[in-house]
C-alpha cells in the first residue's frame, strides 16, 4: 500500500467511526495506529527498567501506581502537543520561536540533541550486557566477554542505522520500519509478561491490585518490611530518614522522567511526516493510548512485580556482604550525612559512633537498599521461573528495550538535525520540506549512535560519565516542564491557533489537565535535579525559573499584539 493509499485509508476509518461511541472509535483507531508506537519504543528503555526495579525493590508493590500516573500526565501533554501540531500543520520550533520566544524554542532543540546523544550510551551498555550475560551466558571479565563486546556494539549500531534508513526512505521502507517498532515493543511486553506468568502461583495478587491505587503514605512512612528492622537498629531516626529519602527520590524521579524532553520533540515531527491534520486529532490521542500507555503500563508493572517478589525486604548472602561493606566503608552513610547539621568534627564523631554502634539490623537494612540491576533480577528469578525464562526470555525483553530505544534516539536526533539545518519555514511552505532533508537526518542518526558506541570508554568511566550525564540530566530535567508549559501557553494562544483554540468547557478541561501535568512534571524534575553535584541542580532550577518568566512575558506580549 502506497503512502497515499494509507493516508486515504486513515481518513476513511476516521469518517467511518466519527458517529460511534468511545469504544467504537477506539477499536476503529486501533487499526491505523502509528506514531504512538514510536513513543512507546523510546520510553521502554533502560530508564524505565531501572525505575521499575527501584520501585519494586524499595516499596514492594505499594508504588505500582507511580509510573502509570506519571505516564498519564505525559500523555495529557503529548496530546496537547499533537493538538497544536495537527491544528496548525506547522513545525513546532518555528511556532515557538514566532509566537513565544526563540530562547524557549532553541533551548528545547538543544536539550533534545544533548539527550539523544548522551542517553544512547546506557542503551548500548544495556543491550550489550543483555546479549552477553542473559543470552550467551558469558562470565563478566572473561576473554570471550571482552572479545564479543565491540562486535555486539557494531551490530547494534548497524541495526540502528539500517532501521532509520527504512524510516527516511518512505514507502515500503517506512511501513517496514513501523512494523519493526511495533514488533519490538510487543516482544518487550510479552517477555516481561512471561516472567510474571511464570511467577503467578506465588504472587500476592490482592496486594498487587491494591498497589495501583495511589498511596501517599510512603512519602512519610518507610515501607512495612523495613519498620521492625528500623526500630531494632542502632539509629532508628537516621535509618527512617534515609529510607524515606530514597522512597521520595524514586517517586518524584518517576514523575519527572516518565516522558523525556526528546519525546516531546519526536511526536510533532512524526505527525507531520505522516501528513496528519486537524481530522486526525482524535486518532492521535487514541494512538498514544495504544502505542505508548498500554505497552508502558504492562512492561513496567511486570518489572515492578518481579522486583518486589525477588528483592523487597529480602537479604541474601551476597547482598548482606555488600551491606557489611557499605556499613564499614561508609559510602551510604556519607551520602545521607550531606545535610548533617553541625561542624565537620561533630559530623565525623557522629559518623564514627554510627559505625561503632552498628548492629545486624543496620547491616540488613543496608543490604536491602543495595541497588540491583537487570542481571541481578534475572539470577534471582531463576529458582522460581526456571533458567530459560529467567535468563533467555527476560534477556530478550531487556535487549528489545535497549535496541528499540537506540533506534528511536537516533531517529529523534536525525529529526533534530534536520530542524537545526532546515532554516526558518517560509509562509505557505510545506512543513514536510524540512523532513525530507536526508543528509542532516543521517548525520544526526550517526552522531547519536557513534557516541553510544563509545560507552565502554565514556559511560564506564565515572568522571567522564558525570561530565556528560550530569549537565544533560539537569538540562533535560529542567526543560521538560518548560516544554509542557510552552504547549500549555500555545493551547491558550489565539495568535497560534486562531479559531481552532479550544473554547468553553473544552478549554476548561484541557487547562485543568495540562496544569496538573505541568505541576507534577515540575515537582518531579526539581526533585530529580536539585541534588546534582557541582551546583548543577541549582543552575538548572534557576534556568527553569528564567524560562518560565520569559515564556509568560512573551505569551502576554504576543497575545496583546494579536488583540
Amino acid at each position: 500500500m502506497s503512502e497515499k493509499d494509507q493516508y486515504q485509508r486513515e481518513l476513511d476509518v476516521i469518517e467511518e467511526v466519527k458517529d460511534k461511541g468511545a469504544l467504537g472509535k477506539f477499536l476503529g483507531y486501533a487499526k491505523i495506529s502509528g506514531p504512538g508506537w514510536l513513543q512507546g519504543a523510546i520510553t521502554l528503555g533502560g530508564g524505565s527498567l531501572i525505575g521499575a526495579l527501584y520501585l519494586g525493590t524499595i516499596s514492594n508493590n505499594g508504588l505500582l501506581w507511580v509510573q502509570p500516573l506519571a505516564m498519564v500526565c505525559g500523555i495529557i501533554m503529548l496530546s496537547a502537543i499533537a493538538y497544536v501540531t495537527l491544528s496548525t500543520k506547522e513545525r513546532p520550533l518555528g511556532l515557538i520561536n514566532e509566537h513565544l520566544n526563540p530562547l524557549l524554542g532553541y533551548s528545547w532543540l538543544i536539550a533534545t540533541i544533548m539527550a539523544n546523544i548522551v542517553w544512547t550510551m546506557p542503551q548500548f551498555s544495556l543491550g550489550t550486557a543483555a546479549i552477553q550475560q542473559n543470552l550467551l551466558g558469558l562470565e563478566a571479565g572473561s576473554g570471550a566477554e571482552k572479545t564479543s563486546q565491540w562486535i555486539i556494539i557494531l551490530v547494534l549500531f548497524a541495526v540502528g542505522l539500517y532501521v532509520n534508513y527504512l524510516y527516511q526512505s518512505g514507502g515500503k521502507g517506512a511501513k517496514l520500519f513501523d512494523r519493526i517498532i511495533k514488533v519490538m515493543v510487543g516482544v518487550v511486553v510479552l517477555s516481561f509478561i512471561a516472567v510474571v506468568v511464570s511467577l503467578a502461583g506465588s504472587l500476592p495478587w490482592g496486594e498487587i491490585t491494591t498497589g495501583y491505587f495511589p498511596n501517599f503514605s510512603l512519602l512519610t512512612t518507610p515501607a512495612e518490611a523495613y519498620q521492625p528492622l528500623v526500630e531494632a537498629s542502632s539509629n532508628p531516626e537516621w535509618w527512617e530518614k534515609k529510607i524515606l529519602g530514597t522512597q521520595k527520590d524514586v517517586i518524584f524521579t518517576a514523575f519527572g522522567t516518565a516522558v523525556g524532553i526528546n519525546m516531546t520533540f519526536l511526536l510533532p515531527y512524526t505527525l507531520l511526516k505522516k501528513k496528519w491534520g486537524p481530522k486526525h486529532r482524535g486518532l492521535s490521542i487514541t494512538d498514544l493510548s495504544i502505542g505508548l500507555f498500554i505497552p508502558f503500563f504492562l512492561a513496567t508493572s511486570c518489572v515492578v512485580i518481579a522486583a518486589a517478589s525477588s528483592f523487597h525486604g529480602k537479604v541474601d548472602m551476597d547482598n548482606l556482604a555488600i551491606g557489611n561493606k557499605t556499613m564499614l566503608s561508609v559510602p551510604a552513610i556519607e551520602k545521607s550525612l550531606d545535610d548533617f547539621e553541625g561542624s565537620p568534627d561533630e559530623k565525623a564523631a557522629f559518623q564514627k559512633a554510627t559505625l561503632e554502634n552498628a548492629n545486624e539490623n543496620d547491616r540488613k537494612i543496608a543490604a536491602m537498599l543495595v541497588k540491583r540491576d537487570a542481571g541481578s533480577l534475572a539470577k534471582t528469578l531463576a529458582p522460581f521461573t526456571g533458567d530459560f525464562v529467567a535468563q533467555k526470555i527476560f534477556g530478550i525483553g531487556v535487549l528489545g528495550m535497549a535496541v528499540s530505544t537506540i533506534i528511536i534516539l537516533m531517529l529523534i536526533n536525525g529529526l533534530a538535525f534536520q530542524e537545526l539545518f532546515a532554516g526558518k519555514q517560509l509562509p505557505g511552505q510545506d512543513s514536510s520540506i524540512a523532513l525530507s532533508q536526508k543528509r542532516p537526518y543521517f548525520l544526526g542518526c550517526a552522531v547519536s549512535g557513534f557516541v553510544g558506541c563509545l560507552f565502554p570508554l565514556i559511560w564506564n568511566n565515572a568522571d567522564a560519565k558525570a561530565a556528560l550525564a550530569v549537565p544533560t540530566s539537569v538540562i533535560g530535567g529542567a526543560l521538560l516542564p518548560i516544554a509542557y508549559f510552552t504547549f500549555l501557553l500555545m493551547m491558550n494562544s489565539k495568535k497560534t491557533l486562531g479559531d481552532r483554540r479550544p473554547e468553553g468547557k473544552a478549554r476548561i478541561i484541557w487547562n485543568t489537565l495540562m496544569i496538573f501535568a505541568t505541576v507534577m512534571a515540575t515537582v518531579g524534575s526539581i526533585w530529580a535535579i536539585k541534588d546534582k553535584p557541582f551546583h548543577a541542580g541549582t543552575i538548572g532550577i534557576c534556568f527553569l525559573a528564567l524560562l518560565f518568566v520569559v515564556g509568560t512575558i512573551s505569551f502576554i506580549r504576543k497575545e496583546r499584539e494579536e488583540n
